[in-house]
């Protein structure tokens, strides 16, 4: 582990009204990830412009190439050709920081002859995997990790799999995600039945490949009789990154930010919507609809927020709700977040991390098990642990626009939005150091 001298710290100082016009935000995270899983999928090369390029995704792209397929890259265009068979890998397969990834290839490699060892980062190999290994394993597939298959790093075998008739416990695009890229090559129809529709890319962009999906209370998944049809896709703007300046402009007075080309899945837009509730102005502008519907979000301060509670669609907003959290602590009122337990087991404990850099700011608030209470007040100038997490340094880094900030392990902001300091350093004045 590094010690505090090794980490890279970021100095967020207090800002001024901004106008701000972005098409800079980063691709989206979830979006990328699937292209590059989802090409392996059909036999001709598919097409990805405006892929991220950051650390997470980057991993997920180098573990397609380690399946035999092959990459080429001009300019913002990438061309993945599929193998003729996917190659059993000679050393492990590292999805960096990113549960998508990991997740998502644990459904994917599954029903793939071969051995295959996924692992990832420190705080990857912490997070837990059994709601993954748990369903495959009962369909056939050959799964083992530290603690029965719970954590990382995790062996597969690949085994032809049985169909299934999943009811999950819990509203994961990750679960289902992994679950329907199983049922592809399953003996026959399966079933999933989540708690709430959670977020819905993996079944948008695999019906536009030429998969039979059927999505209504009951997602109907059919195997695969043929490799599908390539993706010819360019990424949209990620809605989660673009969050962190939306948020800006609804608790700076005087401030308006235009976000250019993200994607406005309603299952991706949910928090820019609790955002609008407590008193920001948000308005939504679609310009195209294929695999996604994708347009601009304009956002404008529109006086001091008011105080909110949530506790419905929270896989709708699961990523979000740092951030969420910096304009809770602003409005007027005490706002409260229930139904969130899974905040716990993402890239930190984000109830933990959030209410403690709130106390560290001089918010009063308190964590629940499933959730915490913010009273609204001012930011206090503080230093701010990001506990490894890049959603809880940049919510921070935000905050900073209202009180100085000092937020130490920042290098984690690589893994998805890696042009974030840049972006925030056109509307305030940044520092960063070892």
């Amino acid at each position: 582990m590094r010690s505090e001298t090794e980490m890279k710290w970021l100095h967020v100082k207090k800002g001024e009204s901004f106008d701000l016009v972005c098409d800079k935000i980063a691709s989206d995270k979830s979006i990328s990830h699937r292209c590059a899983i989802f090409s392996l999928l059909s036999d001709k090369p598919s097409i990805v412009r405006n892929y991220l390029r950051a650390e997470d995704t980057l991993c997920t792209l180098n573990i397609v190439k380690q399946l035999g397929a092959e990459v080429e890259e001009s300019g913002n265009r990438l061309k993945i050709t599929p193998p003729d068979g996917l190659s059993e890998p000679e050393d492990v397969l590292d999805c960096g920081n990113s549960g998508t990834a990991m997740r998502l290839f644990c459904g994917f490699l599954s029903s793939i002859p071969g051995h295959f060892v996924l692992t990832g980062d420190r705080y990857l190999r912490r997070r837990p995997m059994r709601r993954v290994t748990e369903p495959l394993t009962q369909i056939g597939a050959k799964i083992d990790g530290r603690e029965d298959g719970n954590l990382a790093p995790l062996c597969l075998r690949g085994e032809r799999l049985r169909s299934f008739n999943y009811e999950s416990q819990i509203a994961s695009a990750q679960v289902k995600s992994a679950m329907i890229l199983a049922a592809l090559r399953a003996d026959d129809v399966s079933t999933y039945r989540e708690p709430e529709l959670s977020r819905d890319h993996t079944e948008r962009m695999l019906r536009g490949m030429g998969a039979n999906i059927e999505s209504w209370d009951t997602i109907t998944i059919e195997p695969l009789i043929k490799p599908l049809e390539p993706l010819d896709i360019t990424v949209p703007a990620d809605p989660s990154s673009g969050f962190f300046f939306a948020v800006a402009a609804a608790i700076v007075p005087g401030s308006r930010v235009v976000l250019k080309n993200v994607t406005l899945n309603p299952t991706r837009t949910e928090a820019y919507k609790v955002l609008k509730e407590m008193g920001a102005r948000v308005e939504f502008e679609e310009m195209q609809n294929r695999y996604e519907p994708i347009g601009d979000i304009t956002v404008t301060y529109d006086g001091r927020l008011k105080a909110v509670e949530v506790s419905e669609r929270i896989s709708w907003l699961i990523d979000e709700l740092p951030a969420l959290s910096i304009a809770m602590a602003v409005a007027e009122g005490e706002s409260v977040v229930k139904n969130a337990a899974e905040l716990r087991v993402k890239e930190s404990d984000r109830i933990s991390c959030v209410i403690d850099g709130l106390k560290a700011c001089g918010i009063e608030c308190s964590e629940t098990e499933d959730g915490y209470k913010i009273v609204g007040s001012n930011f206090k100038s503080a230093e701010i642990d990001s506990c490894g997490d890049h959603r809880i340094a940049m919510s921070f880094a935000i905050a900073g626009l209202l009180a100085d900030m000092r937020i130490k392990d920042v290098e984690c902001i690589e893994t998805s939005f890696p042009n974030f300091t840049e972006i925030l350093g056109s509307i305030t004045e940044v520092e960063s150091w070892r």
